[in-house]
């Protein structure tokens, strides 16, 4: 069973209720890290001292066990995990331009060993094992998939990278800013001209052939686009 099945059925467990009942009757409505009142238990969070997983999840002196977590609120909760752009440490960035601006060399020469990309043309690669830029329609459903999934990843700070690169057009200006907000992302524009991206097309040996395909996305980005 995948570990997030795993961890989702052992807090819909009866133990586990009974369990975080039981502290949030002996402690009460107050965080234990800034100290302030709970509006309600849905808010209240018991935070693991030792993070669980599929391999000690079913260990009672550690899943179980009132000396190892610690009742807190869903901000501080939040700023534990640095989650939705709280705390520090990981950081967001969102990459967005028309086609062929640039945008995964950018990133690639920024990144670190530890980052985690989000690009659809990526996971194309990695999923179809097609060279890069041939992206067959019928594969867009799985590929989409699996980008929704790292989102909700970078949306809740899960896993152990250290900044995290969501590269697109996003032409869009509200469905930009939206992501933006909801990752607590930094957006990072790849600005170029339409004529400039035209003729990056030429200079791509893997591009080339798809001329006339890339020329509809382009044309496309900059009908939508707006700053």
């Amino acid at each position: 069973m995948a570990r997030a099945a795993v961890i989702q059925s052992f807090y819909a467990s009866m133990a586990w209720q009974k369990f975080r009942a039981n502290i949030i009757l002996e402690r009460g409505l107050i965080c234990e890290r800034c100290h302030k009142l709970i509006a309600s238990k849905g808010d209240a969070t018991l935070h693991h001292a030792c993070e669980l997983t599929v391999h000690n999840i079913f260990d009672a002196m550690i899943a179980l066990n009132p000396d190892k977590v610690e009742l807190i609120c869903r901000e501080c909760h939040d700023m534990e995990h640095a989650r939705f752009g709280l705390g520090k440490g990981k950081q967001v960035f969102i990459v967005y331009g028309p086609p062929c601006s640039g945008k995964s060399d950018y990133v690639y020469q920024n990144k670190k060993r530890n980052d985690l990309i989000v690009c659809l043309d990526s996971l194309f690669e990695a999923i179809t094992g097609l060279p890069r830029y041939d992206k067959p329609d019928n594969m867009l459903t799985n590929v989409r998939s699996v980008y929704n999934l790292l989102i909700d990843q970078v949306k809740t700070r899960y896993g152990k990278w250290q900044t995290a690169w969501i590269v697109g057009g996003f032409a869009d200006k509200y469905k930009r800013e939206k992501l933006a907000e909801d990752l607590g992302a930094e957006l990072v524009y790849c600005e170029r001209s339409k004529d400039d991206v035209v003729s990056r097309i030429l200079d791509d040996d893997r591009r080339r052939n798809l001329e006339v395909e890339y020329k509809r996305y382009i044309d496309d980005w900059f009908d939508k686009f707006r700053e």
